[in-house]
């Protein structure tokens, strides 16, 4: 399972974007991939393996919508990437 989190600073590290999953308790992850586009609203797409939905669904009514480094947040879930 994925989640999609768009409208992130420009800036974020991989780093940053581990820390602060974490620190609002998304499950481990096994990857961060960054969706390429113009850079006026960069996204990533966080891959989780054995997460079942109702887990990343309680991240995302968690996460969407967050204020975090001058932006606010959209985060949704993807059943494929």
């Amino acid at each position: 399972m994925n989640l999609w989190i768009g409208n992130i600073a420009p800036d974020t590290t991989d780093e940053e974007l581990k820390a602060f999953l974490v620190k609002y308790g998304a499950p481990a992850f096994t990857s961060i991939q960054h969706v390429p586009g113009d850079g006026s609203r960069p996204a990533a797409i966080v891959t989780f393996e054995g997460v079942s939905t109702e887990e990343l669904a309680k991240i995302v009514l968690r996460l969407n919508g967050m204020y975090w480094k001058e932006r606010s947040l959209i985060v949704q879930t993807l059943l494929h990437s």
